[in-house]
């Protein structure tokens, strides 16, 4: 992964960095003049193979490294097109199966088309507000996303409680996920987890994408290898724009065979519907804690770790306090939980986004107006994802994926020592399995650390007897 010295020689304007004498968002206050190792966000003392030198986030306020980076430098200094390009796939593949596990759950608990609409416009809306927002105030590339865990929680259990009951159990997950975010103890946990195991367990997230890619050559072997070829040839030459010509490809290889049938979209503007929350102990206790829990789990904890592999030092207190926040505001109108992206967030935050670190902040830009307009298109949007063949969604996310899942594997087998516990990660994220509700990501991440401990615990031991 390019470092962020690498990144502004492929420009001719000086492209801005953060002051890396700021302390970082969790407090770690190390500064990358005196450790060149900095701190990362998930890993002590320790950066991740390979991995740019740590992007500092802000600490409560906007650090004074990033004003006057954004003073020498402004937004349309820093675009480009690759980075615009990563915030669409993004919002693609976020509102492509993610968005059906949406309207099962709404199925289960016998929503209106109104209600329905609603909450794919509080889903999008709310995941546009904080992507945008959060991006521009920390210049990274803070990219969310709307829970796919907790909606699939929702879907065995929505049924058993009135609308009202369950708009009040959002409300409450919502508040529950702020107060922990501003706690700070979520953060705290995640810095201990060693950068190798956080590498595996994005390499394992993102291993069923690159499965996927290939196996759509049975039902759509013209758009794969079209879009594989058209990205090996331009990588060579250009490699920030090959995702962007592969989707081209994908795309236009798609129209020919299967062929993309769009006729029943209905266009229209979604507008939002209110609803009093009704709180009960049974929907707070059956449907928030479990809510709540879950996000947390299976998309915070991996979403901090996504950004931590790709070299940056987020602020978890900001972030998770912001997306709690936002979930509780929107909970009248549906939405049942804003959280940091986990799998989809490597397409913005990865080297194709930009070559530059510090110039990846704008695909967390595009993201959030991506997801704005798919939010007031929320009915026109769920008739488009059902009229795209699921190989093209296949397609665009494994060739957009490739490059993160191998630097994270790389990053992940870089230490010796580590190996291990980092295989153990990889191989539990990668099985998909859920435990409890809680997926594979987080499960990972435990099954990890038990690893570790337990070899480092032999290694202490093993040393101990050699000294005596």
């Amino acid at each position: 992964m390019a470092t962020a010295e690498q990144g502004a020689e492929d420009d001719t304007d000086e492209a801005p960095g953060p002051d890396t004498g700021t302390r970082t968002g969790t407090g770690a206050g190390t500064r990358a003049a005196e450790a060149p190792d900095a701190v990362t966000g998930t890993g002590a003392g320790t950066r991740a193979a390979g991995a740019p030198d740590a992007v500092t986030g802000n600490a409560g306020a906007r650090g004074e490294g990033v004003r006057a980076a954004s003073g020498r430098r402004g937004l349309l200094a820093d675009a480009s097109l690759s980075a615009v390009l990563a915030g669409l796939i993004t919002v693609v593949v976020s509102c492509s199966g993610p968005l059906l596990v949406v309207l099962a759950a709404a199925s289960a608990g016998h929503l209106t088309d109104e209600q329905t609409a609603s909450w794919v416009w509080a889903a999008c809306v709310g995941s546009g507000v904080t992507c945008a927002a959060l991006s521009w105030w920390t210049r990274m590339p803070v990219i969310t996303a709307f829970s796919t865990p907790g909606a699939a929680v929702l879907v065995g259990s929505l049924g058993d409680y009135t609308y009202p009951q369950a708009i009040g159990a959002f409300l409450v997950s919502g508040l529950l996920m702020a107060l922990v975010g501003l706690t700070g103890v979520f953060g705290r946990v995640m810095r201990r987890v060693p950068p190798g195991i956080v590498a595996a367990m994005l390499a394992g997230v993102l291993f069923s994408f690159g499965v996927d890619l290939f196996s759509a050559l049975d039902g759509a072997p013209l758009p794969v290898l079209a879009s594989l070829a058209v990205y090996l040839t331009v990588k060579q030459r250009s490699p920030r724009y090959a995702v962007a010509w592969a989707l081209v490809a994908a795309v236009l290889a798609t129209v020919v065979a299967p062929g993309i049938h769009a006729s029943s979209v209905d266009v229209g503007l979604t507008l939002p519907v209110f609803t009093a929350p009704e709180f009960t102990g049974a929907a707070v206790v059956g449907l928030a804690v479990p809510l709540a829990v879950v996000t947390m789990a299976s998309q915070n904890a991996p979403g901090l770790g996504v950004l931590a592999a790709c070299g940056y030092r987020p602020n978890d207190r900001l972030l998770i306090t912001a997306t709690g926040l936002a979930s509780t505001a929107l909970a009248p109108l549906g939405g049942h939980a804003v959280n940091l992206a986990a799998i989809t967030a490597a397409i913005s935050t990865g080297e194709e986004a930009h070559r530059d670190p510090r110039r990846r902040y704008v695909a967390g830009l595009a993201c959030g107006v991506f997801y704005l307009l798919a939010g007031v298109c929320g009915a026109a949007l769920v008739g488009l994802f059902a009229a795209l063949p699921p190989e093209l969604i296949a397609v665009i996310a494994g060739i957009a994926l490739l490059a993160t899942f191998s630097t994270s594997l790389a990053q992940a087998v870089a230490d010796e020592r580590g190996r291990d516990a980092a295989v153990v990660t990889f191989l539990t994220t990668a099985s998909g399995v859920t435990l409890g509700g809680v997926g594979s990501a987080c499960w990972g991440l435990v099954l990890g650390l038990v690893t570790h401990l337990a070899l480092t615990a032999r290694r202490r031991r093993d040393a101990r007897d050699e000294v005596a």
